[in-house]
Parts: structure tokens; sequence; C-alpha cells
């Protein structure tokens, strides 16, 4: 096909046909920008689980909110859009499976975890658009405040870690505070602006998807007891299968393994999502801990050590399930073909014995049927016989120059006897014929 090339005068360059996904793709890389941010900063985020028919019915709040604001809303194809408000900026950003609101504002207190601002979005005229999965709290404040901001925190499970090459320090301890919210905070020593956005930014990530991946760790831990269930029927099964005789025990056995295999795929099909989503976000936790630069301090856990002792064993957990899953099919599988085969071969017997016993029967039939042609080759020769006869003695009354009767009569015999057998022949030959049907 041809381009069609348009010649732009100001640039000097042609103008060709776009693909029609191509403003998408160059949007989708500037979709999630870091936005610059400065102490002392407060952000909320709130993270709602969801299916597509709440997230249309959010869509349509969100873009309603918008117009209330002033501001234009989302345009329908959108997955990310942010709105200037109260002082700071709400972002609405849409998922799979979630949608995220972030807001980001000044904080009215230097010092950490304060009240929260009284303009903040999230209050009785928010609407929530599904069940809120997450739910975090991050300060951002200078490095020099004088509140011992450790005793917000639990110390059984703080995780204190330096990030950016050292250039700030960020802390939490993954529990929710009075209002259901987990606490970060952030001491900015050195980074810029940019690198203070990029950084909270990756932190609320963490805290997201952390909390996304270990939805598929308490999926494992419900399957659990149902694939126990399961292999112990596949046990008792299989010791079943090697005392089982006969084609109706090896069929009803067939049929139970038949059903354990079609509830097994069953449950691994209803769990493959979940497993792979998992996957994904730990996938994307890790991603966003290195980009981090996270440093350690003497005394303190950091969060990829405390990561690594929870998160990671949960990971292990939802994959020794796919594993058991994947086995139990293969297992499955392997048992219900062992099976079908000795139940091919039990068929196979059955069919070779009816059709020996076919086999006897027909001869029997051909014998009978051979007995009867004799008999009836001798039966319509006695009646053409006669029949001849009776036109021998009436033709000699009659005056017609015919020999005795009894002769003429005798001597017809042979060559009716003859004439029928050969025409009886003629006519089976030509059943036989049509029975074995033409040569291909």
């Amino acid at each position: 096909m041809e381009q069609v090339v348009q010649q732009d005068t100001t640039l000097g360059l042609p103008s060709f046909k776009t693909h029609p996904m191509r403003e998408a793709v160059l949007g989708e890389v500037h979709a999630r920008p870091f936005r610059p941010l400065t102490a002392p900063r407060i952000l909320l985020l709130y993270a709602f689980t969801t299916n597509s028919e709440e997230a249309a019915e959010d869509f349509d709040w969100f873009t309603e909110f918008c117009a209330s604001q002033g501001a234009p809303g989302p345009r329908p194809s959108a997955r990310y859009h942010t709105l200037a408000f109260a002082g700071g900026t709400l972002s609405w950003e849409r998922h799979a499976e979630f949608i995220t609101y972030l807001w980001d504002g000044r904080s009215e207190s230097e010092e950490p975890f304060g009240p929260l601002p009284t303009n903040h979005p999230f209050g009785k005229a928010f609407r929530a658009p599904g069940k809120m999965l997450v739910g975090s709290r991050l300060e951002l404040l200078s490095s020099n405040i004088k509140d011992d901001w450790r005793r917000h925190y639990d110390p059984a499970s703080l995780t204190v870690f330096k990030i950016q090459q050292g250039a700030a320090l960020a802390a939490t301890d993954f529990r929710p505070d009075g209002d259901g919210m987990t606490r970060y905070l952030v001491l900015n020593d050195s980074m810029s602006p940019i690198q203070c956005g990029a950084a909270v930014q990756r932190l609320l990530e963490i805290e997201t998807y952390r909390s996304l991946a270990l939805l598929g760790f308490f999926e494992a831990t419900r399957l659990q007891p149902e694939m126990g269930a399961y292999e112990r029927e596949l046990a008792e099964l299989t010791v079943r299968m090697q005392n089982n005789e006969g084609l109706d025990a090896n069929r009803e056995l067939l049929d139970q393994l038949s059903r354990l295999a079609a509830s097994s795929e069953a449950s691994a099909a209803a769990s493959s999502f979940r497993f792979g989503a998992s996957r994904a976000y730990y996938e994307i936790v890790n991603a966003r801990l290195r980009s981090l630069d996270e440093g350690s301090l003497s005394g303190d856990l950091s969060m990829s050590a405390f990561l690594g002792r929870r998160l990671a064993p949960a990971m292990r957990t939802c994959q020794a399930i796919e594993d058991r899953q994947a086995m139990l099919s293969r297992k499955l599988a392997r048992a219900t073909t062992l099976l079908r085969t000795r139940v091919d071969v039990d068929l196979e017997q059955q069919n070779r014995s009816l059709l020996q016993s076919m086999n006897r029967r027909a001869r029997l039939q051909l014998r009978l049927q051979q007995t009867v042609e004799g008999l009836s080759v001798a039966a319509v020769s006695y009646y053409v016989v006669g029949l001849f006869s009776y036109l021998a003695k009436a033709a000699q009354e009659t005056g017609l120059p015919v020999p005795n009767p009894g002769i003429t009569t005798g001597l017809a015999v042979p060559v009716v006897v003859a004439g029928i057998w050969l025409t009886v022949r003629k006519i089976r030959k030509r059943h036989k014929e049509s029975d074995d049907g033409p040569d291909m």
C-alpha cells in the first residue's frame, strides 16, 4: 500500500499517517510523572479494590467531582488524572483491579503526625469506589526536626533506612494508626524537590503493591486444605486402580478421576489470576526497593530486610501452591490416561469376544442359508416338474404329438433342477456383489 505523505512546509519534514495507538503510547511514559515536593508536606493515599462495574461508577463520580471544582474531568480512556484541590493536588488513578486516590498538600505542622489538615478531600463528601485495601499517610519533613519521631512507631516492627544514597531518612512500622493509616516518615536532608517526589511515590507504591501482593498469600492459605483433600483422594483412587478389575469397575473409577480433575482444574483456574497478579506486584515492590538506593542504619532494620522476612515467604507459599496445582494436574492426567487405556483394552477384549460370537453366528446362518437354498431348489423343482407333468398330460389329451407324459416328466426333472439351481446361484452371487460393494 502506498503511504500518504504530506509535506510540512514549517519543519521541512513529511507528515505520515500515524498508528492509532501512537498518542496513547507516547502519553503512557508521561502518565505518572514525579511531582516536585518540598517539606513540610503531607500525602494521603487510599487504594480501593474494584470490579468493572464499580470502576465505571467511580469514573462517573470523579468526572462530576472535577466539574464541581470547575476543572475538566478525565478522558474516557484515561487511567490517570490530577486535580488541584485545597491548596494541593488530588490524583486519581485507575488500575486493573483497584483505584487509588492520592492527595498531597502543605502540612500544618513542622512536627510529624500531628492533626490532619482540615481541607483534605477524604471527608463525608468523598465516595469510596470499593473496599479499601490500602490507607497510608506519608509526611515529608526536614531532617532537623526536634521531635522524637520514633515514639510514633512500634519498635518491634520499626524499619529505618536511608534512601537516595543517604540524602534522606525514611521510617515506617507498617501498622495502622487510629485513622487506619500506615505511617511513613521521610526526613529530607539534601534531596531536590524532584528527588523528593520520586522517593515519596516509590515508597507509596511499595505500600500499595506489597498489600496487593499479599492477597495471593491468603488465597494460597485458603486453598491448602482443598489441595490436601484433592491429593488424598487421588492417592485413594490410584490404590483402587491397582486392585480394580472389569470394565464396569474401571469405568466407575474413570468417572471419579474425571470429576476430581474437573474440580482441580476449576480451582486452579479460579486462583491463577490472583497468583499471577501477586507475582507481578512482588516484582514491582522489588523494583521500587532497588530504585530507592536503600542504605541500612546500624541497629535498625531496613525495609528490604523487613519485607524479605515477611513478603518473600508469602510469595514462596503462593508459588508452592501453584506448583502443587500443576503437579496434581499432571498426576491426574497420567492416572486418567492409564485408566482410560485399561478401559480401552477391556473394550477391545469385549469387542473381540463379540466379533467372535458374531462370526460364529454368521457361519451358522451361512450353513442354514445353504441348507435352506438346497431345500428351496428341491421344493421349487418339485413344483415346476409337477406343472410340467400337467402340461404334458393336457397336451396328450388334446391330440398333440407328445410322448408318454410320465417319461417326458422324468426327462424334464434333471433339466428343471439344473435350471433352478443355476438361477438360485446367480441370484446369490448378485446379492454377494451388492453386499461387498464396488472396488475402490
